[in-house]
């Protein structure tokens, strides 16, 4: 039975992140005294008292506004609404009724949904006598909590629970452009990350046919990862959308700091990243920091060069980008590349079924047997040379582990083994077992005999 979802909205400000972390119990949404924090929207499965459902954090809703930022994230508040089964609108006891507070209740008025006025930063009793002047919003009675300290949000939680429970006794449609992931299924945790303004959210929109992420042509739109589930090819994925990754010198502000910080955990938590480039600025500096933490991390990789129709008549362009790609990924060979263009749907699900294949790359083993005939055949071809006038050996191995795979080397002498022969053993494993888009890890250890 798919779930019911329940969206928070509100004027920036007003403490809808905090709520959405006192619900969810987790630190889930980027929290910060500045209005616009959270862009797009952030939806996770919760329950209370036995009953499930889908909470949505969302940006600030901020009408008529000339920002293009704003009038995005004000679009998808529109959105959030319509996709809802209960709306939460949330306003600030401290600040009283605003333009933007009277404009949140008109809109919700116009719908069929239902809804309830949270009242929020209602820390004591005492300032619950400020709690009435909200009756004028004509959104029915005014909820009383404190989402930073907690105060009365069990009560908040069963009001809602009640709602629901009332509101459906059959089996809901899916969400347009998704399905819900059942948790016994396999399902493959794809992080899209890369630099601010690569595309990332483009293509998540597209695949889902849907304005689900907020998409300008400003840098740096989604602050939130944003998880997304779908499914393709009877494959199950959960698509995560990072805030786009930038060198820790270039990080100004906290809401900055928490957004790569966010970035880093859903990298930890991925089986496959897809590393987004501007194919029209070609490979950066920052974009081979993103590779690195990919690579550091051991998880599945591609490397994705978006916007290809801005370059694909572009001779020159195209020569200069394939030059300085293959100098500055030379260490990155096993890599596989691929070219889309996010805007117009070029190769965007083609990348799905590349990255099911590197997911079951992932999972590969080697056996011990298979293993060491290739070992032979190598040190038929390739001795280790000699070090300090001794003889060094690899005498034997296997493979220890998968997900991300290991492989452990028995030598005479595993202290001399050289870096050079590292990397020969490398991409011969490579050459002859695959491991495409793959990074593994190789150690060496005394042999017993």
């Amino acid at each position: 039975m798919e779930k019911p979802v329940v969206t928070i909205v509100g004027r920036p400000n007003v403490g809808k992140s905090t709520l959405f972390n006192r619900i969810i119990q987790r630190r889930e949404a980027i929290v910060d005294d500045h209005p616009g924090v959270t862009r797009d929207r952030k939806g996770v499965e919760t329950e209370w008292e036995g009953y499930e459902f889908v909470l949505f954090d969302t940006g600030g809703f901020i009408p008529k506004t000339k920002d293009i930022i704003e009038a995005g994230v004000t679009s998808q508040v529109k959105t959030a609404v319509a996709e809802s089964d209960l709306v939460i609108f949330m306003v600030d006891c401290k600040t009283g009724i605003t333009d933007f507070d009277d404009e949140v209740s008109k809109l919700l008025r116009k719908t069929n949904k239902d809804y309830l006025l949270v009242v929020n930063k209602v820390d004591s009793i005492e300032k619950e006598m400020y709690v009435s002047e909200f009756y004028n919003l004509g959104c029915g009675e005014p909820i009383p909590v404190s989402a930073a300290a907690g105060r009365n949000i069990g009560d908040l939680l069963s009001g809602i629970v009640e709602i629901l429970k009332n509101k459906f006794s059959s089996k809901r449609p899916s969400e347009p452009g998704t399905k819900r992931l059942e948790t016994d299924e396999e399902v493959i945790h794809l992080a899209i990350v890369g630099r601010p303004n690569t595309g990332k959210s483009t293509y998540i929109n597209k695949i889902l046919n849907q304005e689900r992420l907020l998409v300008t042509e400003i840098a740096g739109t989604t602050r939130d990862s944003v998880d997304v589930g779908i499914e393709f090819k009877s494959n199950k994925f959960l698509v995560i959308d990072t805030a786009g990754l930038k060198k820790q010198p270039k990080i100004k502000d906290n809401i900055e700091y928490y957004s790569a910080l966010r970035t880093d955990k859903v990298i930890k938590r991925c089986h496959v990243a897809s590393i987004f480039i501007d194919g029209f600025q070609g490979l950066t500096n920052q974009d081979l920091h993103v590779i690195r933490k990919v690579t550091d991390a051991k998880k599945g990789v591609i490397l994705v060069i978006n916007k290809w129709d801005l370059i694909k008549d572009n001779d020159l362009k195209l020569q200069t980008l394939e030059a300085d790609m293959g100098y500055k990924l030379r260490a990155f060979s096993y890599i596989p590349i691929i070219t889309v263009s996010s805007l117009h749907g070029t190769r965007v699900f083609k990348l799905l079924i590349k990255i099911k294949e590197i997911y079951e790359e992932r999972k590969k083993r080697v056996s011990s047997s298979a293993l060491n005939k290739f070992l032979t055949a190598v040190n038929r071809e390739h001795q280790h040379p000699s070090v300090k006038n001794k003889l060094v050996r690899i005498k034997y191995g296997c493979q220890t582990k998968a997900e991300p795979p290991e492989f452990v080397f028995f030598s005479n002498h595993p202290e001399l083994v050289k870096e050079s022969y590292k990397r020969f053993l490398e991409n011969n494993i490579r050459k002859n077992f695959g491991f495409e888009g793959i990074p593994f890890s190789l150690y060496f250890k005394k042999s017993s005999r």
